[in-house]
């Protein structure tokens, strides 16, 4: 079994991954940088080394002083939750020259299914249907204005190695596709050390569906049913529920055995997560795979009763999966909302501010995973996420109920952040009665800045 874990991430994961790892009797390391030596994460693990500058390509991007740190501490695992390294071959590879266990999956999966690009002609070959576009790398900017204007506006230009709504630009008109893809471009290199960049149509219409799927060394693959993930900006989740009302048991039976063949054609070992469009018709289009742990993989535990992490790591140190897919039952509803430090009434403009007070939620059914405390000053170079608010209850009725409670005990003084609109939401009648799709919340903030301009 695994003894010690370096954990290559910073803020609310990492708090995750050392909160598993003690469970477990396994110590951890943590890396933090410049902006983060304040950070919860390093409190709270068993040992903690500066790393670098506040940038990430200064920090948690640098293979280099990762691998330096691991031999330094004697860790035999390196965990790397999500964004940053998570999905990076040439990093996997490395580890295992240096004899270093990855709670990932192997390189050859990675590039198969972590890369958008070749994911996605993997799916084809499995005659799944995909959102249509140019399954190649795009070269350049004029490269790219030819290959929108042949697929059609809207258009989105993605990261291949992108994640978490990062390295995703809708594209309206030929005027944007250049501009477009040199800030997607950038923001690539910058976030994951990979500029490659594809183009898709951008659908405008749908239901953002993903699936969740454990697999293990000895040939086990289950899935954990699916998650709605549909309340977003900008590719952006703010708000994800499991299970979803929009899926039946006919589509559930669709989705969760596309998601497990493709799993089983790459011997996929780990944790993953397949997302999908789903149309009013439920016609289903591929969109991506991601190797590793989900931020809102906390609604399928509440749902599953079962410790996603845990089971990564079990997987990774070469042990059998602890349940079969008949083990696997689905209790009740579960909801996240993602707590974000920016102002969600001035185009979510970032709120770096210091944390003067807060109040988290609690009660049965009620879980934080977050890495703020009062007197922390938010770091301007990450992401602006401070922590998730999930509750789970028998029904969605009741679910929703929790949330709205949760939401109105929760607060958090200093900086700005969507608790005032997640309550808003856990008002809307459409949102209560399911009616919504992945564009809800842009017409949402619509109709809040029209009655506001009807008032003023």
């Amino acid at each position: 079994m695994i003894k010690k874990i370096l954990i290559a991430n910073r803020g609310e994961i990492a708090c995750r991954v050392i909160r598993t790892a003690r469970k477990l009797n396994i110590n951890t390391v943590a890396v933090y940088s410049d902006a983060d030596k304040d950070s919860l994460f390093v409190k709270q693990a068993d040992e903690s080394y500066h790393i670098g500058g506040s940038q990430p390509a200064e920090s948690y991007l640098d293979i280099n002083k990762i691998i330096n740190i691991a031999k330094k501490s004697k860790a035999d695992a390196i965990h790397p939750g999500y964004g940053f390294l998570s999905e990076n071959a040439a990093f996997v590879k490395r580890l295992a020259k240096e004899k270093i266990k990855f709670i990932g999956p192997n390189p050859n999966a990675i590039k198969k299914m972590g890369d958008k690009i070749e994911s996605k002609n993997l799916a084809i070959k499995l005659k799944l249907n995909v959102i249509p576009g140019h399954t190649a790398p795009v070269k350049n900017s004029k490269e790219a204005l030819k290959i929108s204007n042949k697929i059609g506006y809207p258009v989105l230009l993605k990261a291949s190695a992108g994640g978490g709504g990062k390295g995703m630009r809708v594209i309206k008109n030929a005027n944007e596709a250049e501009k477009g893809f040199n800030i997607i471009q950038n923001e690539a290199g910058m976030a994951f050390n990979n500029s490659e960049i594809y183009v898709e149509k951008f659908v405008e219409n749908g239901r953002h569906i993903e699936v969740q799927i454990l697999s293990d060394k000895f040939g086990n693959h289950l899935h954990l049913g699916e998650r709605e993930c549909s309340i977003q900006r900008s590719n952006q989740k703010l708000i994800e529920e499991s299970p979803s009302l929009f899926v039946d048991d006919n589509l559930r039976d669709e989705l969760t055995s596309k998601s497990l063949q493709l799993a089983k054609k790459v011997n996929y070992v780990g944790a993953g997560t397949i997302e999908y469009l789903v149309d009013d018709d439920k016609n289903f289009y591929f969109i991506e795979m991601n190797t590793r742990i989900q931020v809102e993989h906390t609604v399928t535990e509440m749902v599953c009763m079962i410790d996603l992490v845990k089971e990564q790591i079990r997987t990774y140190a070469g042990i059998e999966l602890s349940m079969k897919q008949e083990d696997i039952t689905m209790s009740g509803h579960a909801i996240e909302c993602r707590i974000n430090a920016e102002d969600p009434f001035n185009d979510f403009i970032p709120s770096p501010n210091k944390i003067d007070s807060l109040n988290f939620a609690g009660g049965i059914g009620v879980r934080i995973d977050s890495f703020i405390y009062a007197g922390y000053q938010i770091p301007t170079n990450y992401d602006s996420m401070l922590g998730k608010l999930i509750v789970h209850s028998s029904s969605r009725e009741k679910a929703l109920i929790r949330m709205k409670r949760s939401l109105q005990e929760t607060f958090i003084e200093g900086p700005k952040t969507t608790l005032p609109l997640l309550e808003m939401i856990f008002e809307n009648k459409d949102f209560n009665n399911g009616n919504f799709d992945i564009n809800f919340l842009g017409k949402f903030l619509k109709n809040i800045k029209e009655k506001d301009n009807e008032s003023s």
